[in-house]
């Protein structure tokens, strides 16, 4: 461990002045003040000093170390990430470039800018006032709670992604356990997002109505994965039985969307719908269509406490402020919050009687799926793979001291090959419960033990791939 932190603290002491010296001097600024915050918390290693050490080189800025869990299978990512920005009028401009790799062999690697319309306040004012409540009777009300209204997001990214394990059980909501088999999978993302805010209704502390939209390129390549315990996927499955396995065309994706987020006392909606297209112009039997509508529901037990998912999309993944001020601090007193969770999440695809939806853009519930999503996680991995979802979770968070929580989840979904299928019978079941760590600005971290279906246990550990509370990374399907 000190072994490792010692060559850290030799590449941000030395290799940053480097990197900064071919730069404009604002850049050159920065890495030097990095450098010396560095030298003040890793400058003398001890035990005591490891901590104070560590969270500055996950943390600082412009360069730091980069972390997080790949998808399931895959294992831990290790590297460096990026970070700049750069404020104009009525601009707040950011980039993040990060790369990580894992001892599986697997690797991410980005490219993300981010463009935040921030209007100047004396031409543009936008905020809302929410109205106190009456003290007396006549009119008089107690000091009114404001906020500034969101802002207009721009993204844009490029993201390859290689990962050589991932489980295929076949399609559908009854697969067996014998038809485990294995696949390698490449993906890279070229595309964009938006979101627009379009709406304000301060009377329910914000009903903070938006508009999203995207335009991906999505370049899919799969292999075949040997010398495993299990058979690999080309073995066990054809075309007919894995559609897309022998052919992977590019795809043109888009999406349009709506999302709410009112509050009202200490309940919280999150409401979203999406609808996807997925074109392939070089081979339209892979076209198809998706909707989505995710409806979360939030109680926060002490009282207001907003998610901060506003407040992430303003930053990148690799962020955890807007012009580089330092991360928040870790927590060492008791942080009483606490909150109970239940979700709705329906999907469903659209597709031709000529058509198919290639198995790896169907989404899948087990364990975590590809994007570490967890989901009825007492079975394997991407247990259950089709292209119509239905579930349900009900989870309850709480802390305990500090950075440390408890977590407890049950959930109940299944899927289906077509959506007449996709009743509320033959539902899959399982309970989850673990620890999870806020600290700071560093990415969450949990670990939970999972029980309840037929299919055994599952105990899972995961780091966030976004990190220090920055925006999510497009999803991989």
């Amino acid at each position: 461990m000190k072994a490792w932190m010692r060559w850290s603290v030799m590449f941000l002491l030395f290799g940053a002045p480097l990197l900064a010296s071919a730069q404009e001097s604002a850049l050159e600024a920065q890495m030097r003040g990095e450098r010396d915050r560095v030298s003040d918390a890793c400058g003398t290693l001890s035990f005591r000093s490891v901590p104070g050490c560590a969270y500055t080189l996950f943390t600082d800025h412009p360069l730091h170390i980069a972390a997080g869990s790949m998808p399931p299978q895959n294992g831990f990512g290790f590297g460096a990430a990026f970070v700049w920005s750069k404020n104009t009028k009525n601009w707040r401009m950011s980039w993040d470039i990060d790369a990580v790799g894992a001892t599986s062999a697997a690797w991410r690697a980005g490219a993300y800018m981010k463009l935040v319309h921030t209007p100047h306040p004396a031409t543009n004012p936008i905020k809302v006032i929410i109205p106190g409540q009456t003290s007396d009777g006549q009119g008089t009300a107690k000091p009114a709670e404001s906020f500034t209204h969101p802002y207009t997001v721009f993204d844009f990214y490029v993201q390859p992604i290689s990962l050589n394990q991932l489980n295929f059980f076949g399609l559908g909501n009854d697969t067996p356990l014998t038809g485990k088999s294995m696949f390698g999978m490449s993906e890279t993302i070229v595309g964009g997002s938006a979101i627009k805010p379009v709406f304000e209704w301060a009377a329910i502390r914000g009903l903070h109505l938006a508009l999203l939209g995207e335009i991906n390129g999505r370049f899919v390549g799969i292999r075949a994965d040997n010398g495993q315990s299990v058979p690999s996927i080309g073995t066990v499955y054809t075309e007919a039985t894995a559609p897309g396995l022998s052919n992977q065309p590019g795809f043109v994706q888009l999406g349009e969307g709506v999302r709410i987020e009112p509050m009202v006392g200490n309940f919280e909606l999150n409401y979203l719908a999406k609808f996807q297209q997925f074109f392939a112009p070089s081979n339209s039997r892979d076209s198809f269509l998706r909707w989505t509508l995710d409806l979360n529901h939030t109680y926060y037990l002490h009282g207001y406490s907003r998610s901060g998912a506003a407040s992430a999309e303003t930053l990148g993944p690799d962020s955890c402020a807007p012009t580089g001020e330092p991360c928040a601090p870790i927590p060492h007193t008791r942080n009483v919050s606490g909150s109970i969770g239940v979700r709705l999440l329906l999907s469903e695809s659209i597709y031709s009687a000529t058509s198919v939806v290639p198995f790896y853009f169907q989404q899948t519930l087990g364990g975590q799926d590809i994007d570490s999503a967890l989901a009825l996680g007492s079975y394997q991995d991407y247990r259950f793979r089709a292209p119509n979802l239905l579930l349900f979770q009900e989870k309850l968070e709480h802390s305990i001291w500090g950075p440390f929580g408890i977590k407890l989840t049950a959930d109940q979904g299944r899927v289906a090959l077509t959506h007449g299928d996709l009743g509320f019978s033959d539902f899959k079941h399982s309970f989850a419960a673990g620890l999870t760590l806020r600290a700071g600005g560093f990415p969450m971290v949990t670990l939970m033990y999972a029980w309840g279906g037929p299919e055994g246990q599952h105990t899972i550990a995961n780091m966030d791939t976004s990190l220090l509370g920055g925006s999510s990374r497009p999803p991989l399907y």
